[in-house]
């Protein structure tokens, strides 16, 4: 659900929307349809992403920078204007070690592990531990990562912005009204920062 930045028309009843009416998109059509008829409609979108912006960790220990609640589960986004080549180095002992720019980076992954197990906190607390929890570590500025296959560490995927909005806008086991019900639960968990 969102509120319209410009004025639009309902795909579903051809109605014009006005300049801040609550309204549903659906990504994959990239269309806009009034609550009214989101109601009444017989099959909701599976697509369906809901964004929670700079959330506040419980302790007042750091923050999450993004949580997006999609059909595939919660993908808990920390996102980084960083330069440089990414590697994850992975040495014969010990354990994996985060390099960009040939620097050693780890924390950033450790900080990562912090935001995703808050989330997963909040969400058994509300009785929706089976809900999946994906950490994603974004890069927003011309971070160089590989060009075939996707980097992993300790489970968390690294990817450049454009990238990651693929993975949510897929379909999945969540349907809309359980989206929204983690939304509402991770919202009043993690306040506002």
């Amino acid at each position: 659900m969102l509120n319209l930045r410009w004025p639009g028309i309902c795909v579903v009843c051809g109605s014009g929307l006005p300049t801040g009416t609550r309204t549903w998109w659906d990504a994959a059509t990239r269309t806009v349809t009034c609550a009214a008829c989101r109601e009444t409609t017989a099959e909701p979108s599976a697509t369906q992403t809901i964004i929670l912006n700079d959330r506040r960790m419980p302790g007042g220990r750091g923050n999450v920078d993004h949580l997006a609640i999609a059909a595939t589960g919660v993908f808990v986004i920390d996102a980084k204007n960083i330069k440089g080549k990414v590697r994850v180095a992975k040495p014969l002992f010990g354990a994996a070690r985060l390099r960009i720019a040939g620097r050693d980076r780890t924390k950033l992954i450790d900080g990562l592990d912090r935001q995703v197990s808050a989330v997963r906190d909040a969400l058994e607390v509300n009785g929706h531990a089976c809900v999946p929890v994906q950490g994603v570590l974004c890069f927003t500025a011309a971070a160089e990562l590989p060009l075939l296959g996707t980097l992993k560490m300790r489970g968390h995927l690294l990817l450049h912005s454009k990238a990651l909005v693929k993975r949510p806008n897929t379909s999945g086991p969540l349907q809309p009204p359980a989206i929204d019900a983690l939304a509402r639960s991770l919202a009043a968990a993690l306040p506002s920062a």
